[in-house]
């Protein structure tokens, strides 16, 4: 059973109701990958991937409640580049949208991950910024446009623009995590002797 302190799951704590959200995200994410393979835009593919999207505010929403972990904080962000990555994948490979944003965001979050792992070695946490969050919900939301027959048949730019969007976010907040690591809270290295001459 997960410790709790004044009602809330300690931060330690890994089986917590916001976590089994998680994991259900990465369950469901292999049939919702077949799901878009095989029917494509389609109003059974789009409803679908509302519902498991839609997860990702719901584990969020519980967690805040009834207190964060740091399970949580790794498993969340990690369930949700799988999901959307695979579904823009999935998207591509059936040609409903092009590699190249494909390829882009997965660059990003290849870049991205690999250097808060470096940052996390030193003892460093650079905690999710708010732009990040703002970013994976135009994803989820430009997957669900390209999905809906009324916008993916008819008016198919309408999703795309937005996948560009994303695009454009995931880079500027690729960017942001860079400039958080200058600061001075962020600093990693040897630190210098107290007689050295401030700079």
């Amino acid at each position: 059973m997960a410790a709790k302190i004044e009602g809330k799951f300690a931060p330690s704590a890994l089986a917590t109701p916001a976590n089994a959200i998680t994991a259900l995200r990465l369950l469901a994410t292999p049939p919702v990958l077949l799901l878009i393979v095989h029917l494509g835009v389609s109003w059974a593919a789009a409803v679908v991937w509302a519902a498991i999207a839609s997860t990702d505010f719901l584990d969020g929403w519980v967690a805040r409640r009834q207190g964060a972990t740091t399970s949580g904080a790794f498993l969340d962000p990690l369930a949700d580049k799988v999901l959307v990555l695979g579904a823009l994948g999935a998207l591509a490979a059936t040609g409903l949208t092009s590699w190249v944003p494909v390829l882009v965001i997965a660059g990003r979050e290849i870049a991205v991950s690999g250097y808060r792992s470096v940052l996390a070695r030193h003892g460093v946490s650079v905690p999710a910024r708010p732009l990040a969050k703002i970013k994976t919900a135009a994803q989820d939301l430009a997957v669900g446009l390209i999905l809906v027959p009324l916008t993916g048949l008819h008016h198919a730019g309408i999703g795309q623009t937005v996948l560009w969007v994303s695009v454009g976010l995931a880079l500027v907040s690729g960017a942001q995590y860079l400039l958080d690591s200058r600061h001075p809270a962020l600093a990693i290295g040897p630190t210098p002797p107290d007689d050295l001459p401030p700079v």
